[in-house]
């Protein structure tokens, strides 16, 4: 059994995934960090930060023991947060595959795993409660807030608490499983909260309706030339961000 992970808070940092690269035995075999103030942070695809301090939670686990599939994590992570969201918030997330979490069709939690030398990062971001003119003056009109979609949030006590669960959902139990068994334990789960599915999208090389997620993880789609199986690359889904037929 894997215990649960140490959890380490830093009142300020340039990055918990930054940091987490620097220390990691302090996180070895497993660790997290997490803070309220990231002022450095990074999305996927090299988009833009914009720190929200105090008004969100940045959290980054650290893994150094060997996955079963290593290629999976981003997805095991964006159901174990839903999960702990769901907790705590009572508000139910659906996913953007393969890890955007939306409440209410706009997105509210991303996530970026990275592999290191000797490590597995994932770093979550969770907007717990900036206003509307945050995202505005960020240029993300399809960005929320748990506040923004009616959740309670108290800014004093919610990030403490919420990482707290995080650390249980993404190095417990469910990790241990996801450790030895890679995604597939998770998949109905994982299906039922996807929006992709059923859909209209276009990924580079083609376009067609989201069929199923696989045990590998990969987006089946049925493509005008049969069926294509996508990993990576940006996917737009029709409805979703404003994705149009």
């Amino acid at each position: 059994m894997f215990e649960e992970a140490k959890l380490l808070y830093l009142p300020s940092v340039d990055s918990t995934n930054l940091w987490a690269k620097e220390h990691l035995d302090q996180l070895s075999p497993i660790g997290a960090v997490w803070t309220t103030s990231q002022t450095q942070g990074r999305g996927r695809l090299g988009r833009t930060w914009v720190n929200a301090a105090g008004r969100a939670l940045y959290y980054t686990v650290a893994y150094t023991q060997p996955l079963a599939q290593p290629a999976a994590l981003s997805l095991f992570a964006s159901l174990a947060v839903a999960q702990a969201i769901q907790e705590k918030f009572k508000a139910e997330l659906s996913i953007k595959w393969p890890n955007d979490l939306l409440l209410n069709g706009k997105k509210v939690v991303g996530i970026l795993c990275e592999g290191v030398p000797g490590a597995a990062l994932c770093g979550i971001g969770v907007n717990l409660a900036q206003p509307q003119r945050y995202f505005e003056e960020a240029g993300l009109p399809y960005g929320t807030s748990l506040a923004l979609e009616g959740c309670t949030v108290n800014t004093e006590s919610a990030p403490n608490r919420l990482a707290m669960r995080l650390n249980r959902r993404l190095t417990g139990e469910s990790f241990e499983l996801f450790a030895k068994e890679g995604i597939a334990p998770f998949l109905e789960e994982y299906r039922a909260r996807c929006v992709n599915l059923g859909r209209k999208v276009r990924f580079e090389g083609g376009e067609g309706i989201a069929e199923t997620i696989d045990d590998q993880g990969r987006l089946v789609v049925r493509t005008a030339d049969g069926e294509a199986r996508v990993f990576t690359g940006e996917v737009s889904v029709q409805g979703v961000y404003g994705a149009e037929d």
